[in-house]
């Protein structure tokens, strides 16, 4: 009985035997070949998400500005100085409702006050798109790839 267990250890000592290099080469190539595929398909997909944040950010903006317009007898907000990546909180110069804008981690928006229109811009950390809400043309937020947000909001589109 031991002779036995004897030979079925030293068969099964016999049968372990590891990996060869070419075999690692090879999981190592196809691994290789998957993450050169998919970290560009995640990068796109996140700087994609970040563009719908900043897009929400600035319908968000809106809906502040259009609410505080009502509630403060059909007058627009005050400028705000340089842009803000907290929330934006729309006031007048003395008195009134205040509305506040929720801002994304990561965006930025900038509001402009043009005395009978506004606009509103805003972009995320690769600030590659803009995005602009023209309350003159009342069209909807459009994208743009302007250099700077300041330029957008200077000039007005």
């Amino acid at each position: 009985m031991q002779a036995r267990f004897r030979r079925m250890r030293q068969e099964a000592a016999g049968g372990d035997r590891g990996f060869t290099l070419i075999e690692m080469l090879v999981v190592v190539v196809i691994i290789g070949i998957l993450a050169g595929i998919a970290i560009p398909l995640y990068m796109n997909y996140r700087r994609g998400a970040e563009n719908k944040s900043s897009e929400s950010d600035v319908r968000g903006a809106i809906s502040a500005v259009e609410q505080f317009f009502t509630e403060n007898g059909n007058v627009y907000p005050v400028n705000l100085n340089g842009t803000v990546s907290t929330n934006l909180t729309l006031a007048l110069a003395a008195g009134g409702t205040n509305q506040t804008a929720t801002v994304s981690p990561g965006n930025q928006l900038y509001y402009r006050n043009r005395g009978t229109y506004y606009v509103i811009c805003g972009w995320n950390t690769d600030a590659r798109t803009i995005y602009v809400y023209n309350s003159s043309t009342g069209s909807p937020v459009s994208k743009s790839t302007q250099a700077t947000l300041a330029t957008c909001a200077a000039n007005g589109n």
